[in-house]
């Protein structure tokens, strides 16, 4: 059951659908389209609130009427269908109170954003640039799994076919909601490739995930930045860039640098490395305003020592284990094809625990 401080921030949040209905049907605000696009938004989450509220309170008249039932036949027809129409009504109230709670919680505002998410190897030399290119492959994979789009803005190959670091972007619709809790040290434990002796090394990645910011959350002045141009560090023969298409672009107020060379054309790389730098002034700015507020942020990836980490992938026992839930999972394979959704779903329904003891539920 719900408890009943959550029912009554429902109906609170529920009062405001009348207001939001007489708000839409004003020729004055039916003039501005933002107001409007704003005000639409608000009554289609609402209406999905009041729809799911429905639909528990539905089942719970069925859980009351079958209770009832049972306590006044001995029919036993009857008491068959009464106790499947418990067991069906309370499976519902649980799923529609998960669903309730989640959605009067309160909310990231960049969960629905696109991610913008940098590898980078950290303690453990070429073993941690292998591992760097594991966890590309991970996220990709999921990406792929989701439906999602994913491009790399960014990258510089190791020599034995991990990366010194790879900056990409996974394009999908609440990815940041899903994705942002794999900030952090990851660390590894098996034998590297390098290690001619059998003994188990533990190496470790860092992980930055980003909101992917859009043109207008940040303005830029073209006048504070530096824009260089020079031939990317691609293979060589035929393929060797004779042109300068790879990008490099310094914003003077911030000093942020950020560069772009996948691509042939300058005009592609000089677009990719200009999103790269809004994510990054956009990431700076929140971080500035949840500074302001007082607010604690938990640091992204730390100093990648192997202390600090976040999740541990042990291959000798197949096991992955993510330290900040204690769930520990015996996929190794599964997982780094890219099945990571089960730690997702435990991370998000952890947060969404801290934000109801928050909220005094």
């Amino acid at each position: 059951m719900l408890p009943e401080k959550l029912r009554t921030r429902i109906e609170e949040t529920l009062a405001r659908l009348p207001e939001v209905e007489a708000q839409l049907a004003d020729p004055a605000v039916l003039a501005d389209p933002q107001a409007v696009q704003r005000l639409g938004k608000q009554h289609a989450e609402l209406s999905e609130l009041k729809d799911l509220y429905t639909r528990y309170q539905q089942a719970e008249r069925t859980l009351q009427e079958s209770a009832e039932l049972l306590d006044t036949t001995d029919d036993p027809d009857l008491v068959e269908l009464a106790r499947e129409e418990q067991e069906n009504a309370q499976k519902l109230l649980e799923q529609y109170g998960r669903a309730l709670t989640a959605r009067l919680l309160p909310r990231d505002p960049n969960d629905e954003r696109n991610v913008i998410i940098e590898i980078r190897p950290a303690a453990g030399g070429e073993e941690a640039a292998l591992f760097a290119g594991d966890l590309f492959r991970m996220y990709t994979r999921y990406a792929e799994r989701r439906g999602w789009k994913y491009e790399v803005l960014d990258a510089e190959p190791s020599d034995l076919g991990g990366y010194k670091y790879v900056v990409f972007s996974i394009q999908g619709e609440g990815a940041y909601s899903q994705l942002k809790h794999e900030s952090g040290v990851h660390r590894v434990q098996r034998v590297p490739v390098t290690e001619s002796g059998g003994r188990i090394h533990t190496s470790t990645a860092t992980v930055a995930v980003l909101p992917e910011a859009e043109e207008v959350d940040v303005q830029i002045n073209p006048q504070d930045l530096v824009i260089e141009t020079f031939r990317s560090s691609g293979p060589g023969g035929q393929h060797m860039q004779k042109n300068e298409t790879a990008v490099r672009i310094t914003h003077k107020p911030t000093g942020v640098v950020v560069a772009c060379q996948d691509e042939r054309s300058q005009l592609q790389n000089r677009e990719r490395a200009m999103r790269l730098l809004r994510t990054r002034l956009y990431e700076m700015e929140q971080e500035r305003l949840r500074t302001e507020r007082d607010q604690q942020r938990r640091t992204q990836i730390g100093t990648g020592e192997r202390s600090e980490k976040i999740r541990t992938y042990n291959f000798p026992d197949r096991r992955i284990t993510d330290h900040r839930i204690g769930l520990t999972l015996h996929d190794m394979e599964n997982i780094l094809d890219g099945d990571i959704q089960p730690f997702l779903d435990a991370l998000i329904a952890e947060e969404q625990a801290r934000k109801l003891e928050a909220m005094g539920v």
